[in-house]
């Protein structure tokens, strides 16, 4: 399972990679976090305001950081 983390590198960006890796931890699943800084990669997902969380693809949302719960509960329906 792939999850994505688009942004360029600011505070709420760090924070989401962040709390991506705390949930896929705290789930003891196996998911790789990739991310995403490259500003046409961000624009072709469709992410119109950074941080955006995409699971396999998928994006779930963007401008803002998800609470754990969230997070959590996206990573599992694509299980």
């Amino acid at each position: 399972m792939k999850v994505q983390i688009y942004g360029t590198g600011c505070a709420k960006c760090n924070m989401l990679e962040k709390a991506a890796k705390q949930a896929i931890s705290e789930m003891g699943i196996k998911a790789e976090v990739v991310k995403i800084s490259d500003i046409n990669q961000i624009v072709e997902a469709g992410i119109l305001a950074t941080p955006g969380f995409a699971v396999e693809g998928e994006v779930k949302s963007m401008g803002r950081v998800p609470s754990l719960d969230e997070i959590k509960k996206w990573i599992k329906a694509k299980m």
